[in-house]
Formats: structure tokens, C-alpha cells, sequence
């Protein structure tokens, strides 16, 4: 009978350190999530203690114990595999993205282009206004006032008016290389 109390009072224990480490609490900052490398570690940690004891039946609490650190660096270990997937996935991401920009921004420039060349055929030699030309260039990590790059690097190119035009050069591109 004593041994059944004493097992009763462990599964009590147990249960109410994992409902007051998994409650939320309301508070005034926003809560961190955990890392993937945290989550990995503590399902890790856990599995491998109770896969330990059950397998070493003479000393479970050594088995335990063991299971528990090799249970908790795999889970590390494919926690942080999954985190860098998530990183390269975010940094994948955020590629495309400028690149969509800036083809956004080539193909309002190359259309603003058309609108003046069309503007010289007519006759009408209205100029495009400065915010259709503020709005052509990139909103990014080169913008710059009044250009699409920095100055350093737009000594070396030139904008290409073209671009997109199959008939012209460097069509795929939204920069001319200087022939000097």
C-alpha cells in the first residue's frame, strides 16, 4: 500500500511540474517563442529519460539519465538541422523578393521610357514628372537620391532604357557596362 501512495504522490508531482511549465501566463511583454533547437532538445530530453528507464530495468534512474543527455543532443541536433532549413528558406525568400523588386522597378522605368519616346514622336515634349521618376527607381538597399545605386558603383553603368527590348542590347539587363 505504501508503495502505491508513494508512486500516486509521483505522478501528482510530475503532473503538476508539466501543467506549471506548459500554462501561459498572461503578461504584459509578448511571450518568446522557443527555437527549434529548445523544442528539439526538450522532446529529446524527455523521450530519451523514459526510454532509458524503461529499457535499463536494474538502475532506471541511471538509465534515465543517459537516455536523457542522448535523447536531448539528438533532439539539439535535429532542431538546429531544421532551424538552418528555415534560415536558408527565409534567406531563399528574401532573394526572390529583390528580385521581383527590382524587375518591378526595371519594367516602370523601361515603361516611362516608352511614354517619352512616344511623348518625341507625337510632338509633345512634356517631360515625365518627378515623382513617375522617383517612383521608377527601386525603393531598396541601393536607393539613393536620384539613383537606383550607389555612386561608386553607378560610375561603372549606366541605366539601360531598353531594357526588355529584344531588338536592343543587353535586353536582360537593367544595367549597361561603360565601354571605357
Amino acid at each position: 500500500m505504501n508503495i502505491v501512495m508513494k508512486r500516486i504522490s509521483q505522478l501528482l508531482s510530475l503532473v503538476l511540474v508539466l501543467s506549471l511549465l506548459f500554462s501561459q501566463t498572461a503578461q504584459a511583454q509578448e511571450k518568446k517563442r522557443w527555437s527549434p533547437q529548445a523544442k528539439g532538445t526538450v522532446i529529446g530530453l524527455g523521450a530519451g529519460a523514459l526510454t532509458g528507464a524503461v529499457i535499463n530495468k536494474r538502475n532506471r534512474v541511471v538509465g534515465g539519465a543517459v537516455g536523457g543527455v542522448v535523447g536531448g543532443a539528438a533532439g539539439y541536433a535535429i532542431g538546429k538541422h531544421k532551424d538552418n532549413k528555415n534560415k536558408e528558406a527565409a534567406r531563399i525568400a528574401a532573394a526572390n523578393r529583390a528580385a521581383a523588386e527590382r524587375v518591378a522597378a526595371a519594367n516602370r522605368r523601361a515603361e516611362l521610357a516608352r511614354q517619352e519616346a512616344a511623348r518625341a514622336k507625337s510632338g509633345t515634349s512634356a517631360p515625365a514628372s518627378a515623382a513617375s521618376l522617383a517612383a521608377a527607381q527601386p525603393a531598396g538597399l541601393y536607393a539613393t537620391k536620384g539613383s537606383a545605386m550607389p555612386q561608386t558603383a553607378s560610375a561603372a553603368f549606366l541605366p539601360n532604357t531598353s531594357y526588355g527590348d529584344r531588338s536592343t542590347p543587353y535586353s536582360t539587363s537593367e544595367y549597361r557596362r561603360k565601354s571605357w
